[in-house]
């Protein structure tokens, strides 16, 4: 994945902002173009820097229950086929 000189807290500070006054003159400000802001505000809508940091830590737990759950369903496979030769 990409690394961006901005994280996404302060893209969405940058779009708030944006909200206030012309976006041409954010994105001169802050060193971008108005397409990176209209990507920015397609990504991450009317979320405030606070949803945005919760989203985050959602997904990653979210990807840690998941493996989590892929572990425990190759365990009950193991588990299975250790049963059935047994018999």
């Amino acid at each position: 994945m990409k690394k961006t000189r901005f994280s996404e807290e302060q893209m969405v500070k940058i779009l708030r902002e944006a909200d206030k006054v012309p976006v041409s003159e954010v994105a001169k400000k802050h060193g971008l173009s108005d397409v990176t802001i209209y990507a920015w505000r397609k990504r991450f809508g009317q979320l405030e820097a606070v949803d945005v940091k919760r989203l985050r830590q959602l997904e990653q737990e979210n990807g840690r229950l998941k493996k989590l759950v892929a572990e425990r369903d190759l365990d009950i496979e193991i588990l299975k086929e250790v049963a059935a030769k047994k018999w």
